[in-house]
């Protein structure tokens, strides 16, 4: 769901209104874009949490988007794109909300020329947006979200999953990232390399966080990594004292913290390391950030930062098919000289898939019916990310995690691909 953090905030901000060739509202990372108008038009739409700690992340995925647009002409096929950027964040709450989401998404529903609807970026907000949209029929894709109940019903899901999502009987959601039960057993793959004997496991309690943690520990057991508890925990806690001293008393030489960064991450974080100042924490895309890892960006003190390591779907922005031409082109649309967050690559992505799809299909790409059933029937996608396709599903065929860690300075850094080969199944 989230990844590490290469962009400074400010200079993202800054960022966003300059993509080459678009168009932009005043709002730092709102609006719309589209090209001059002319023939006929569709509305494109993304909704992603624009405040708070996530933005060092949908900033420049909201930028990526734009670059795909921009090098497009603003164009899909013989269609003019509208492209309007959502924010499903509210300022009291630091991070999404869910009714904005609802209010993004029923938006999004009441507009005859709506397409194509980029995401949600956490998984809990797609559990809001997604029945919606499926209502109205709307394509949506996400570009970040790994929850198993979004799409099956894997353990880690909850009752009723995902059918709820689809009031319709229709699927209209599908991801481009792998999801939990794969980075679960990555998650399980680095804990053993890294020498875990007993690790305690605590989740934040929202879809992603507490599905996340169900499935490590029914993977455990393919990966040799003994968890000694699950514990949900109140993500508004002033501390976390106690707990730490409870997984202190089992033995634990290794804490994984199962929720998203501002849901008290870096709290937990250092009450367990000043419990157990030699265990090594790991986290998921939900905490790999610089606002986890960095002191001045409210992350731990510099002094845990090597005890740090945590997985996202995305890896290394070099190591992509299409890496290095999508930064040389990032910087020179952005003006950075440091390469943006990996999650600005997944932006790009979701953004020309959609606009692949409207133009693949000529004249019927302004039916959302028709780009719904187009997006299902790929297989075999060649794209910067790699080749991937879509299951019956809704979930990408790609299969791997980037495990990251922090350097000297707090900076969130690319450590090593893993890619399972065991994960839990739906019989489990």
């Amino acid at each position: 769901m989230n990844a590490k953090r290469w962009v400074p905030a400010l200079a993202a901000v800054a960022a966003v209104a300059v993509a080459a060739g678009c168009s932009s509202s005043s709002s730092p990372a709102g609006g719309s874009t589209s090209a001059a108008p002319s023939g006929n038009t569709v509305d494109i739409y993304s909704s992603l949490p624009l405040q708070g700690s996530s933005n060092v992340q949908t900033i420049p995925m909201v930028n990526g988007m734009k670059l795909a647009l921009s090098q497009a002409g603003g164009k899909a096929g013989k269609f003019t794109v509208n492209y309007t950027s959502l924010d499903d964040s509210t300022a009291a709450a630091g991070s999404w909300d869910p009714g904005q989401t609802a209010a993004n998404a029923r938006k999004v529903a009441s507009d005859p020329k709506a397409v194509y609807y980029m995401g949600e970026f956490n998984s809990g907000s797609s559990e809001v947006s997604a029945p919606i949209l499926n209502q109205a029929g709307v394509p949506q894709v996400s570009p970040a979200n790994t929850y198993v109940g979004l799409t099956t019903n894997l353990p880690g899901s909850a009752p009723g999953e995902p059918q709820k999502y689809f009031p319709t009987g229709t699927r209209s959601y599908l991801r481009i990232v792998p999801i939990d039960s794969i980075q679960g057993a990555a998650d399980l793959m680095a804990m053993k390399q890294a020498g875990c004997t007993k690790v305690a496991v605590a989740n934040d309690q929202e879809a992603y966080g507490a599905g996340l943690a169900k499935l490590i520990e029914l993977e455990k057991g393919m990966y040799g990594v003994t968890v000694i508890s699950n514990t949900p925990i109140d993500t508004k806690a002033s501390n976390y004292r106690t707990y730490a001293q409870s997984i202190k008393s089992q033995g634990a030489d290794c804490f994984f913290y199962s929720g998203i960064i501002s849901n008290n991450g870096t709290q937990i974080t250092k009450d367990v390391n000043a419990a157990l100042p030699q265990a090594k924490i790991f986290g998921p895309d939900g905490l790999c950030t610089d606002a986890w890892t960095q002191a001045s960006q409210g992350g731990v003190p510099t002094s845990i930062d090597p005890l740090l390591e945590c997985t996202v779907a995305t890896q290394n922005l070099q190591s992509y098919p299409g890496g290095k031409q999508f930064i040389a082109d990032y910087e020179k649309a952005y003006g950075s000289s440091t390469p943006p967050d990996p999650y600005a690559i997944y932006g790009y992505e979701v953004m020309k898939l959609g606009l692949d799809t409207i133009r693949s299909l000529g004249a019927d790409g302004a039916n959302k019916a028709d780009v719904l059933k187009a997006l299902f029937a790929i297989k075999s996608r060649n794209s910067v990310i790699g080749t991937y396709g879509f299951d019956a599903n809704g979930d990408t065929t790609l299969k791997s995690y980037g495990l990251y860690s922090a350097d000297s300075k707090g900076n969130v850094v690319f450590k090593e691909t893993l890619t399972p080969t065991k994960t839990v199944s739906a019989s489990t």
